[in-house]
């Protein structure tokens, strides 16, 4: 990239809504929009996939005075083929929700997608489905408080977005709301994949509850279905961990749903059969606080006997925690990469920050269920030229697990 300090944080396809029988959509430009300096990017990657193109560049500044947002997150294409990307705040870094349009064919920013009355206080996060006319978006944090990493001083004080939002896809308009909790931080969102389906999940990452919404009638609703517990620890910043559930995958086929735990340290894999009642199949450690001989003691631990061992992979150890996920098309490859932001990784993980982070794959049994750490295999980015990098999206240009909504 051309500038510093953009923090590339998500990623997204130029093309990505199409048809349940088709998914041979072209994937050719990569989206790349900036959560500290709202630049947006625009990556040939089709052209030579071996070595990427700059081929468009948005600067700020056309951002904050088109649209009056700032600080962006997640990209999707929308049905007509524009690129919808969620913002986190404003141009001064103060909470607030909604989303930008990029044209699909010139990538020129159109403006605004919601209404300009219809904007929440935070976003993050969104997914939609077009047969049911719906998008449910998440919130989030205030940008400008969250980018100085985590003060606990900050708990209670509107910082940690609370809200899952429920917009009508057509009129773009907000049409209900919940209420998730004070400091829940809701971030991931999925719907499942198949496109009746009208149901799917929220993480919140501080309360380390995953809720399911669906549809009645005519409305939407939500209900809790997996609770994490904190841990009650000694030598961390508060006396509870949170689990902090960075990131949710859902299997192709629907069958499993992936947890991210960037502060527990662990990856699960559930079983979603039942979609009320996930049940945890699979379970793997790869990092995380509360390893045995680091600086944090688990005092009480309602799932654990003990503390995780470190992760030791082709004779690296690995530092930080689970963080974003990408599932390969058939299910059986899970990668992840362990730098959440930058801030935070600096405050958490130092040690990511010095050596560079890494992404690993997890081989997954998609009969039974089960996970497994795969120890051939380690990009490892404390080894770039130019020094070391911090990764978090990943996206396969053949296709991925959270890339393509089916219409």
């Amino acid at each position: 990239m051309p500038n510093l300090k953009d923090e590339l944080h998500s990623s997204g396809w130029s093309a990505g809504c199409v048809c349940f029988d088709n998914i041979t959509t072209k994937r050719n430009k990569l989206i790349l929009p900036c959560l500290i300096s709202s630049r947006i990017y625009v990556v040939d990657v089709g052209s030579q996939c071996r070595a990427p193109k700059l081929c468009k560049m948005i600067e700020p500044v056309d951002v904050f005075w088109k649209c009056n947002k700032g600080h962006l997150s997640i990209v999707h294409s929308l049905p007509n083929g524009d690129i919808l990307i969620a913002n986190m705040g404003d141009p001064a870094g103060n909470g607030k929700g909604g989303f930008i349009v990029l044209d699909g064919e010139t990538f020129e920013l159109k403006g605004n997608w919601e209404n300009e009355c219809e904007a929440p206080p935070t976003g993050y996060d969104f997914w939609y489905q077009p047969r049911h006319n719906v998008l449910i978006s998440s919130a989030g944090l205030v940008p400008k408080r969250a980018g100085r990493g985590f003060n606990p001083d900050d708990l209670k004080k509107g910082v940690f977005g609370r809200r899952l939002n429920v917009w009508n896809l057509s009129c773009r308009t907000l049409t209900q709301c919940f209420d998730l909790g004070e400091d829940s931080l809701p971030l991931s969102v999925k719907f499942l994949h198949n496109p009746d389906a009208a149901e799917g999940y929220v993480s919140c990452a501080l309360s380390g509850i995953i809720y399911r919404f669906y549809k009645t009638c005519y409305t939407w609703s939500v209900e809790e279905a997996i609770q994490i517990p904190a841990k009650d620890v000694s030598g961390w910043i508060l006396c509870k961990m949170p689990a902090f559930t960075a990131d949710m995958v859902i299997s192709l086929d629907d069958k499993y749903l992936y947890l991210s735990n960037w502060l527990h340290g662990d990856i699960r894999q559930y079983d979603i059969s039942k979609t009320c009642k996930p049940r945890l199949v699979g379970q793997v450690f790869v990092g995380g606080s509360i390893l045995r001989g680091g600086p944090v003691t688990v005092c009480r631990d309602e799932e654990l006997k003990c503390q995780p061992e470190p992760l030791v992979i082709k004779c690296k150890r690995v530092y930080g925690g689970p963080c974003k996920m990408q599932l390969s098309l058939d299910g059986k490859r899970l990668y992840v990469t362990n730098s959440f932001y930058s801030t935070w990784d600096k405050q958490f993980y130092p040690n990511v920050v010095r050596e560079g982070s890494v992404m690993l794959q997890i081989d997954v049994d998609t009969e039974k269920g089960g996970l497994t750490v795969n120890k051939n295999f380690l990009v490892d980015f404390g080894k770039e030229p130019n020094g070391p990098c911090l990764a978090h999206s990943i996206r396969f240009p053949c296709g991925d697990s959270t890339s393509d909504i089916l219409a």
